[in-house]
């Protein structure tokens, strides 16, 4: 008879196996699964660790691993077995609880057949702790530092390269930005402007002059939030729709767009700011399901059109201010989505930065002389960002880049190193996700 297991602990491993078996998002699963299971309170909060912290360790967690086991385990088991290692090394659960839980789980979930060994592992995994463990699979640092570092701060080594890469000089904050990845993230809340007011939301003050840090608590509790007129989101991305809401342009100034508007956070947000200035924002997304997301976040403040950006309805020049939130691999976000570094892979910058080239002149070309585009990305990885605009820029007569830094006064020492005149956000240093941004002008 398998023991009995805590929800908190069925809610984590369901959400794992979702994730590496359907491709889900954590973001998203968990919370739908505390609901479906009426899961609250302390056991929630124990879910909510569980599985951000066994997604942020995986890589660590491995490692430790393949130093036990002498073959590879299913997958089922491996999920398993990733939330057991969690537990004995990440959290206070004591040893015997982590151990057994996570046998009466795989009972529970797998069979008997393989509890014995998920026993037998995990209990090797016990006699070591964290450091104990990375001194013996960590490689050198002074041999291999990239391979260390993938190991010590569990990232895939390819992102660690890339993520070095774009720190440029600054190499030495390296461990400092791995560091602050696997940080759980604060909840950033944003008051949109003409809706709600800053001072009405709880909290403490955030790097943004729309933004607070809720200290705890659920923040669909918050009336400003619950009646769409304040919404959660990160620092980084409320700075990016102030700097284009910022910038001068020359001329009329009634018309913005969103050409990337799904699922609707910075729509939000930029809709309050156009209708401050008197000015109609047009929101554009490509797919359907997340129109209507978009809809849904804008209320009354914007237009929402389901339209292809790369292939826009509307007519060259229509358009006073466009911002351009790209996708793109979404590595300066790994601290709210942990399963994007060991999801992406190098070939998909391959598909995604002909993409962003494609978004970004298809912007250029809806925005009318003296107008102005914003290129943001929630990547910092050189090919998408600097990469994008310079090769955007050599192609073009018609575009200057404007000096975007000043546009973001409140992020101190946030210049980028790439491209001089963008900014580039990063969470150890501002505590945002590591937002790029560029602001280019239609001549």
């Amino acid at each position: 008879m398998a023991g009995k297991v805590d929800p908190a602990r069925l809610v984590a491993y369901d959400v794992l196996r979702a994730v590496h078996a359907q491709d889900a998002y954590a973001n998203l699963a968990l919370p739908a699964l505390l609901r479906e299971r009426s899961v609250t309170g302390r056991d929630a909060a124990l879910a909510t660790e569980l599985v951000g912290g066994t997604l942020r360790g995986l890589g660590t967690y491995d490692a430790v691993l393949a130093a036990v086991v002498d073959r590879p385990p299913d997958d089922e088991v491996r999920d398993a077995l990733r939330l057991g290692v969690h537990q004995l090394l990440a959290t206070r659960v004591p040893s015997h609880a982590a151990v057994a839980t996570t046998v009466d789980l795989v009972r529970r979930r797998v069979g008997h057949r393989p509890s014995g060994f998920v026993n037998a592992v995990l209990r090797k995994v016990g006699a070591h702790d964290l450091d104990g463990w990375l001194r013996r699979v960590a490689p050198d640092p002074d041999a291999d530092p990239v391979g260390h570092a993938a190991v010590v701060h569990s990232h895939p080594r390819w992102v660690v390269e890339r993520l070095a890469e774009a720190l440029g000089e600054r190499g030495d904050e390296l461990d400092a930005l791995l560091a602050a990845d696997n940080d759980r993230p604060a909840v950033t809340l944003v008051a949109r402007p003409g809706l709600s007011d800053v001072a009405e939301l709880p909290g403490t003050p955030s790097i943004s002059p729309l933004g607070v840090v809720l200290e705890g608590g659920d923040p669909g509790e918050v009336a400003a939030v619950r009646e769409g007129r304040a919404g959660v989101q990160d620092a980084g991305s409320q700075l990016v729709a102030l700097a284009l809401a910022r910038t001068e342009v020359e001329g009329p100034d009634r018309a913005w767009l969103d050409l990337c508007a799904g699922p609707g956070g910075k729509a939000a947000l930029l809709g309050a700011l156009a209708s401050q200035c008197g000015a109609r924002l047009v929101a554009a997304e490509r797919q359907p399901h997340r129109a209507r997301l978009v809809a849904r976040a804008v209320g009354t403040t914007a237009g929402v059109v389901t339209a292809d950006g790369a292939r826009p309805p509307w007519a060259a020049g229509r358009f006073d201010r466009v911002l351009v939130d790209a996708p793109c691999t979404g590595l300066g976000a790994l601290r709210r989505r942990p399963e994007a570094r060991w999801r992406r892979t190098p070939d998909d910058l391959s598909a995604l930065v002909p993409l962003q080239r494609a978004l970004l002149e298809s912007a250029l070309d809806s925005t009318r002389p003296g107008g102005v585009v914003a290129y943001a990305t929630c990547s910092p990885v050189v090919e998408e960002t600097a990469g994008v605009v310079r090769e955007v820029l050599a192609g073009r007569d018609d575009v200057d880049l404007a000096d975007a830094v000043p546009l973001v006064p409140e992020a101190v020492d946030a210049a980028g190193v790439h491209l001089p005149g963008t900014v580039q956000l990063w969470p150890h240093r501002h505590g945002t996700d590591a937002m790029f941004l560029a602001v280019l002008r239609r001549l």
